[in-house]
């Protein structure tokens, strides 16, 4: 008897209004203090460029990123709880880069909590490099917590 192992298909798509059910049951599994449906439709709205990372035609992550006088903001990048810790968010992550620069983006900026440490390796192994702290930026359980501000060379400058 032989095993056959199906590889999983991740597709890229734009993410639509009738993505965000999905969109909110990975959001608010993921996070504590969780975007509202209102700011993924405001999104939406002014054109930022919202991506859904699907895996075997299911809705598995989201990326959303603004571009503009070329420079590229990650916003929110999710991947569903169960589905992490397999590659999928360093290839949501690489997804957004190629966009970035096809939008003409010169560099790209993030924001993170220091606690997700995960997400802090990859965008390290991503060759993000940190520029700087926001003070009391995300709400916590006791409190605020900081982020850490940090950025990536999309092109080589002269």
């Amino acid at each position: 008897m032989s095993a056959v192992l199906k590889q999983a298909i991740i597709v890229f798509r734009p993410m639509s209004e009738m993505d965000l059910e999905h969109v909110m049951e990975i959001e608010k599994g993921v996070y504590d203090f969780p975007w509202s449906i209102g700011i993924f439709q405001d999104c939406l709205s002014v054109g930022y460029c919202c991506w859904i990372l699907e895996q075997n035609d299911k809705v598995s992550g989201y990326g959303i990123m603004s571009v503009l006088a070329g420079e590229a903001h990650i916003l929110n990048l999710c991947i569903k709880p169960d589905l992490q810790n397999n590659g999928m968010g360093q290839e949501m992550l690489g997804y957004l880069i190629d966009l970035a620069k096809v939008h003409n983006a010169d560099v790209m900026f993030l924001e993170v909590r220091p606690s997700n440490r995960q997400a802090l390796k990859i965008y390290e192994r991503s060759g993000f490099d940190e520029v700087g702290c926001r003070k009391d930026y995300y709400p916590a359980k006791f409190g605020r917590e900081d982020a850490v501000i940090l950025a990536k060379q999309l092109t080589d400058k002269m």
